[in-house]
Order: C-alpha cells, then structure tokens, then sequence
C-alpha cells in the first residue's frame, strides 16, 4: 500500500491507516484459509492482565490442540481484546475445521472455551463465505485494539505460519486495465480508489491505492 502524502506527520491518521491495514490482512488470511468456526478463550478467577503471559498460554494452546488432533500443521488466526469489565484479557480465534469442544477444552484447560461455524448464510454460501463472516468479526477486534494500550514488541494478532496468502501481481500498460485486472480477481468492485494525482506535493511514482470490503 502507497501511503497519503504527509500521513507520516497525522500520529492518528497514521493510527487509522494501520489499523485498515490489519484488519485487511486478516480478513484475507481467514478467507484464504476457509476459517470459518470462530470461537472465544476466557480466564477463570481474576483473569490474565499480563499481554506476555497470554502469549505464552494461547501458544501453548495451540501447539496442545494440534497435539490432540495428530500433529498436522493448521491455520489459525487469534486476536486479544480487554473486558469491558476489568477481568483482563481474552481472545477470539478462528480455525477452518470442526474441533470437538472437549479437545478445546483441554487444550485451554484455563477457564471457558466456546466455538461455533459461521453457518446460518443464504442457501449456496461457501465455507469462503463464511470464513468472511469470521474475518469480518475479528477484523472489528483488531481495530478495536489499537484504541487499547499498546505493548512494545506485542502484535495486535496472531497467525499459524506457513499459510499466509501468496501476492498476487497484475500488470498492465494503464491505470485502467491493471485495475479492472484486480477487479476480476477481488470478485468485486473497490469501496475506495485513491490516486498520487489526488496529493499535492507528491514526489514519488504514479500510485494507485484501492480498497475492497
């Protein structure tokens, strides 16, 4: 992504811009990956207020759960968010196939599990479809988090390596026909299109930035 001329100067547009940006990039891993059974772990007693230490259990979390289902890589994509009501930290994860509660359970075995697939969509919705709905949900968590306190060095959320998206690169010989290109592959018109033409002051090469939903 090109970034706006002077957006390096705004502290909160740069906020904003950042937070499009991560909600962007787990909405494509979730549909990627069909992660379409999105689920919650929350703490027992006093909850977590240590962001440190709630890495350290949803790692072990997930390297347990992977242990119970054989021991085959799988993606997964996690976000923290703080009670509204004091009781720490919690996380919202999504993974693309069915796992039994009980597993989930164990695997956590620090307080309350719940899990559900993103079914109910109209007759003919695909698991994308509701890997969309999922990505939709923890995409809205990720830009809540960067209204939260930040911790150095802590990411606003987590993925399984080894299934991140490929890039994709189109070319073409206009503006025009690179964009109608990325059109045909996003499946859908973009919600916004900006253009380096639209700054003033812009000293870099002809850009083009466009958003899709």
């Amino acid at each position: 992504m090109q970034r706006y001329a002077g957006a390096g100067g705004d502290p909160e547009r740069s906020r904003r811009e950042a937070a499009l940006r991560a909600g962007r990039m787990v909405r494509r891993y979730c549909a990627e990956n069909r992660l379409n059974r999105l689920g919650t772990l929350t703490y027992a007693g006093a909850g977590c207020h240590d962001p440190h230490q709630l890495r350290r259990d949803v790692g072990e979390f997930f390297r347990s759960l992977r242990r119970l289902l054989g021991g085959d890589p799988m993606p997964y994509v996690w976000v923290p968010e703080w009670h509204k009501t004091g009781h720490g930290l919690h996380v919202h994860f999504a993974v693309g196939r069915f796992v039994p509660r009980r597993l989930i359970e164990v695997a956590w075995g620090r307080g309350f599990v719940h899990i559900k697939l993103l079914g109910q969509l109209p007759s003919g919705s695909t698991a994308r479809d509701e890997a969309r709905v999922a990505a939709r949900y923890l995409s809205k968590y990720v830009r809540k988090s960067f209204d939260a306190r930040r911790i150095a060095g802590l990411h606003r959320y987590e993925v399984a390596e080894g299934f991140q998206p490929p890039a994709v690169s189109v070319h073409g010989r206009t503006v025009d026909d690179v964009l109608t290109q990325a059109i045909a592959l996003m499946g859908s018109e973009p919600t916004v299109v900006w253009t380096s033409d639209e700054a003033i002051g812009w000293q870099g090469p002809p850009a083009v930035w466009a958003l899709w939903p």
